[in-house]
């Protein structure tokens, strides 16, 4: 089992290594994709902290415990797979169901903490998307790792339709 190594005590300099061993700028796009998965990982946490629907739970800490997941395979972590997308489609669906026949309307973040936590982690997750669309172009990272990125944000406003409907 390899050492957890919290700081050298000599400064980066300002680059880290990722999960293969090899060393990056921290601006790198690749550290700035799974940095930003980070946060969203965080705001996702906070969401669940406050939520008492025990249902929005268990969606919140699957989403917590893919995203790992997520990071390590973008960290190049030897042997961490991609989590499921179907995950992600499952939680659109069920929103697109329990909104039929509603009117559409704009959401105001911040009527609740879960609500606001969520809209922030929606947010986080369109940043990495936009830092992970740079890792597609240039052939960093494979389709479907850019099509789960894709997808957060969209499972995560499906879950912020959900727990409206539940509340």
């Amino acid at each position: 089992m390899a050492r957890v190594v919290i700081t050298t005590r000599q400064g980066d300099k300002g680059f880290t290594r990722i999960g293969d061993g090899s060393t990056l700028r921290k601006d790198d796009p690749r550290v700035e994709t799974y940095g930003a998965l980070d946060e969203c990982q965080a705001a996702l946490g906070c969401a669940r902290a406050f939520c008492r629907s025990e249902g929005i739970r268990g969606k919140i800490h699957r989403l917590e415990e893919d995203l790992k997941f997520l990071m390590g395979y973008i960290a190049k972590y030897p042997g961490v797979e991609l989590p499921p997308i179907k995950t992600l489609e499952e939680m659109v669906e069920e929103a697109v169901k329990s909104s039929e026949g509603r009117e559409f309307k704009f959401l105001t973040p911040g009527e609740n903490p879960v609500d606001a936590f969520l809209h922030l982690a929606r947010t986080i997750a369109r940043r990495a998307e936009r830092w992970a669309v740079k890792l597609l172009l240039d052939g960093e990272i494979d389709l479907d790792c850019y099509t789960y990125v894709n997808r957060l944000s969209d499972a995560i406003y499906a879950l912020v339709l959900i727990y409206e409907e539940e509340k």
